[in-house]
């Protein structure tokens, strides 16, 4: 397969500067994995990898966060031909809307473009359990964490399987302790949620 950090470097998505992110960290680097998957071809072979990744767990379908997870999950449905549902923010919370269902018949993988804190995985399982649907494996194309991801359990191991196609550790801070907010460099948001 492709390198995925090529993918992101040839599309201009490996962005250097000040930015804020939806878990409100600061950081000095960004993925933006809109610019990388608006190339049909791209999201197609990042879907493949990372369907090879999840398939084993058996999933029934793909549920993912809106906005950033909805072209990877649509992705990683088609190559395991299953449905793919997302779920998207309505007064700040997730929720399912669109006439979406789900169901105890439904064996799913929660699946992201990019996993920092894994505050959007954790809410996304909570959408799913609300509807009575097992989660069976959580993916994404990026780790940022460093495989340190919140959802992950305070002691390191997985609550349940993850899935990345890439693991980095790009520096995150709160932005009391931001350097960048220090220097005096203002901080853009570029993601989708606007919180």
């Amino acid at each position: 397969m492709t390198d995925v950090l090529s993918l992101f470097r040839e599309s201009g998505a490996l962005l250097e500067g000040h930015f804020r992110l939806s878990s409100g960290l600061h950081s000095n680097g960004y993925l933006q994995s809109a610019l990388v998957l608006q190339h049909p071809k791209h999201a197609e072979t990042l879907g493949k990898a990372l369907a090879a990744l999840v398939g084993p767990h058996k999933p029934n379908a793909v549920l993912s966060p809106a906005l950033g997870g909805i072209v990877i999950g649509h992705e990683v449905a088609r190559a395991l031909g299953v449905r793919a549902v997302f779920a998207e923010r309505q007064e700040g919370a997730l929720s399912l809307r669109r006439g979406f269902t789900l169901g105890a018949e439904d064996r799913l993988v929660v699946i992201e473009d990019v996993v920092t804190t894994g505050g959007s995985t954790i809410e996304t399982i909570e959408v799913a359990k609300a509807h009575g649907a097992a989660v069976v494996a959580a993916g994404s194309i990026i780790d940022r964490s460093g495989g340190k991801s919140e959802w992950r359990g305070p002691s390191g191991p997985a609550m349940l399987p993850y899935h990345a196609l890439v693991t980095l550790s790009l520096p995150t801070w709160d932005a009391s302790d931001c350097p960048l907010c220090k220097q005096g460099i203002p901080a853009v948001k570029p993601g989708s949620r606007k919180s």
